[in-house]
């Protein structure tokens, strides 16, 4: 009687875990429109990411089961099918992804609303934690630190002192690449000769002053990259160009006219970089989606480890234990850099890749810190 009661109580604990639920946790990309090209590769990191840590036990004994908020890069629609995916799915434990700081508000607003921790896989604001306080985290550096990069290398390396500043002037991200720019160069005895803006990809008009230009500081959306570039050129600007991570996408293949182009971005992927796990993330990529990740490949995949890795210590799904889980990881050695959060800081100290385009390949010139990063 008493082996058949243990047998019966054995058999229910392990149906009780068979009904455990999943644990849920939203990823938001925009599929489609101008954002796509940095956040499709965000999500297959992070599904890269979930598959791997199903096939090592999930967490908590239990199997993870990403809940997709799909963007058309429309900023109303991205809020909009945050909130109705967190309210349609109340287990959703916490919000990751997007690569856009417009975008990011609109969901980690709705995320606040609803009392969830939302991290953006590479939304470069340092702003951002001040906007949604409290919820919103990033798992990429600041926009102060890769442009403070970008005006160091201009200034140290290229030896330049007079530069010309375009950007976009619709886009929250482009508006403060080129300040964090310009802030540092002038400290560092630059001096910035013309300062012209446009919106929603008519540079048309733009047009560099007559006189000496050493550089020019390009803050562009992803789409606006290339026709921009090839915009200067066709001017007959031969100088060189210097961007953010925007650059980063493969809008360079077959562009071997185009050479003397610098941007800074999260990490650099390619087949000489060869770090362990830097190698590992890169063969599984390529084995999973045939084609080799880049840079926002990489952060998708870390926003979600960091995700998975708040759960499993925070011993729960519950949001704010979530929160408070994630708020306080150290040294977690990602593929895109070691990311801990300090004290009430919601922002990573991350090295920044440095990479060069020359004859429309793409190449690596090192992970450095900035010397001065200008304040937020």
């Amino acid at each position: 009687m008493r082996s058949t009661t243990l047998l019966l109580l054995v058999l229910m604990s392990a149906l009780a875990l068979a009904k455990e639920p999943s644990i849920l946790l939203g990823g938001a990309f925009n599929l489609s429109g101008a954002q796509s090209g940095l956040d499709q590769p965000s999500y297959k990191g992070a599904q890269l990411a979930v598959e791997q840590a199903n096939e090592a036990g999930g967490a908590l004994g239990r199997k993870i089961v990403p809940v997709l908020v799909k963007g058309d890069s429309n900023v109303e629609h991205t809020g909009l099918r945050t909130l109705v995916n967190l309210r349609s799915r109340p287990g959703i434990a916490a919000v990751m992804g997007l690569s856009d700081t417009d975008q990011v508000l609109a969901a980690a607003r709705m995320c606040e609303q609803e009392k969830r921790l939302f991290l953006t896989s590479g939304a470069t604001s340092p702003k951002l934690p001040q906007e949604v306080p409290h919820y919103l985290f990033l798992a990429c550096f600041g926009d102060n630190v890769q442009a403070a990069i970008g005006a160091e290398f201009a200034s140290l390396r290229l030896e330049a002192d007079r530069a010309a500043v375009i950007y976009d002037d619709s886009m929250e991200y482009t508006r403060l690449l080129q300040g964090y720019f310009q802030a540092r160069f002038k400290q560092l005895g630059g001096t910035v000769v013309a300062e012209e803006s446009f919106a929603k990809s008519d540079f048309s008009a733009i047009s560099l002053p007559d006189g000496p230009i050493d550089v020019v500081y390009l803050a562009v959306g992803p789409q606006d990259v290339l026709p921009a570039v090839r915009h200067l050129r066709d001017a007959g600007f031969k100088g060189a160009i210097i961007g953010g991570d925007s650059y980063d996408s493969d809008i360079w293949n077959g562009q071997t006219d185009l050479s003397d182009i610098y941007f800074t971005t999260h990490a650099y992927f390619g087949e000489d970089n060869l770090e362990p796990k830097v190698q590992e993330f890169r063969q599984a990529y390529l084995v999973k989606f045939g084609e080799a990740p880049d840079a926002f490949a990489g952060l998708g995949y870390d926003a979600m480890n960091l995700l998975v890795l708040a759960v499993k210590k925070a011993a729960s799904d519950e949001p704010a234990k979530v929160l408070k889980a994630l708020s306080e990881i150290q040294n977690y050695d990602g593929v895109t850099g070691k990311i801990s959060y300090s004290e009430g800081g919601r922002i990573p100290q991350k090295t920044v890749s440095l990479m060069s385009v020359k004859q429309g390949r793409v190449g690596f010139m090192g992970e450095v810190l900035p010397r001065v990063v200008p304040a937020p």
